[in-house]
């Protein structure tokens, strides 16, 4: 993922609003205690969450893939005053951490924690998300897609992460399953007449699509 020079993503980083404390606290126990760290969204891309989300305004935020819970945190900052966000995971290991910083962030509330197969939970949730965020396996990120499609309102974005899966995306020589699924999710989107799509060279690929 470090397509940038070190010295320039450093640059980077101090000239973008500091990392809140309590995300700073979850950052180093996720690196500290759990596996692949790398997975966490991390202080810049953090900060690019909340102020889309802060843009957009959301009433309800739909995000897949749950992990720790860094990047729930972060959107919901721009969640307008009675707002809720459903975060689904299918990992209950990390359940416990999660749950405990939202609620010393004081997200209880707002926050419908599911455990499950995003595949099954999703066609149960109720239509009119206004942002969806997808940051789960990626041999699945199409069928996700696919399916949230028709739940997010007209105008409503959908956020999706790793599109640029280290380069390897632009390696025709690339071939292997994730690869390969992103590939074919970012050729898919992109002939998708119902949305349009920028694909931002933030971290490592981050794809928004808003629904026409």
């Amino acid at each position: 993922m470090d397509f940038l020079d070190k010295q320039l993503e450093d640059y980077i980083a101090e000239h973008t609003a500091g990392e809140p404390p309590l995300l700073q606290k979850l950052n180093r126990e996720t690196h500290a205690k759990v596996n692949l760290p790398r997975m966490l969204s991390g202080h810049v891309q953090g900060r690019i969450l909340s102020m889309l989300s802060h843009m957009i305004r959301p009433a309800a935020i739909l995000e897949i893939g749950t992990y720790t819970g860094y990047s729930a945190i972060c959107l919901a900052e721009g969640l307008q005053g009675k707002g809720t966000i459903t975060t689904i995971d299918i990992n209950e290991e990390l359940e416990d951490m999660a749950r405990r910083y939202f609620a010393e962030a004081g997200l209880t509330d707002s926050i419908n924690y599911l455990i499950g197969d995003a595949m099954e939970v999703i066609p149960a949730l109720n239509a009119g998300f206004d942002l969806v965020f997808i940051d789960a396996d990626k041999r699945n990120y199409l069928a996700y897609y696919q399916l949230v499609l028709p739940k997010v309102n007209v105008g409503g974005f959908i956020f999706v992460d790793n599109v640029l899966w280290s380069g390897k995306v632009a390696d025709a020589a690339a071939m292997d399953k994730d690869t390969t699924a992103i590939k074919h999710f970012n050729d898919e989107v992109l002939a998708d007449e119902r949305v349009e799509t920028v694909l931002l060279p933030i971290r490592d690929g981050l794809t928004i699509l808003r629904k026409k």
